[in-house]
């Protein structure tokens, strides 16, 4: 999580594994696209730098974040596949929209990660406006991509 004091791009380089070998998908929601390309640009530098071949990294769109973890699902059965990383964002509304589909996200990210076994990272921003989102996805505040994918990597590593 950013606060005042850490950014979303900063971590700890403990539990760094080697993922030479390993293979990724990432799961992007095409909701909220400009917010959602960034993160995603993100995560996919983050595991690059750490020695992820991009040849083993995978993409697949949804169109929204509540498509996220029937993607994810589809992505986890492949035992191909070591570790999914979910991007997505839920701008607040007016309505109580947000609260659902958030929590759905949510439980549903994580179901796919206990049912199969492997890192299925939550790497989706639930700010209150479009300028919060922007500011966690490669502005003042980081970008959560970068903290998705080490998560990622920290888990394989686990």
């Amino acid at each position: 999580m950013a606060t005042s004091t850490k950014s979303l791009s900063e971590f700890s380089s403990k539990n760094i594994t080697d993922i030479s070998s390993k293979k990724f998908a990432i799961v992007v929601s095409e909701w909220n696209e400009d917010v959602t390309e960034a993160l995603y640009s993100g995560a996919f530098q983050t595991l690059i730098q750490h020695g992820a071949k991009k040849e083993n990294i995978s993409r697949k769109n949804v169109p929204g974040s509540f498509e996220l973890s029937l993607g994810a699902q589809w992505c986890a059965q492949d035992e191909t596949i070591d570790a999914v990383i979910c991007l997505g964002c839920v701008i607040q509304g007016e309505t109580r929209h947000f609260d659902f589909i958030c929590d759905a996200v949510a439980q549903g990210i994580t179901q796919v990660g206990l049912k199969y076994n492997k890192p299925v990272i939550f790497g989706v921003l639930t700010p209150d406006n479009q300028q919060q989102a922007l500011d966690r996805a490669g502005g003042k505040h980081g970008n959560k991509g970068d903290e998705a994918a080490i998560t990622a990597v920290k888990m394989l590593g686990f």
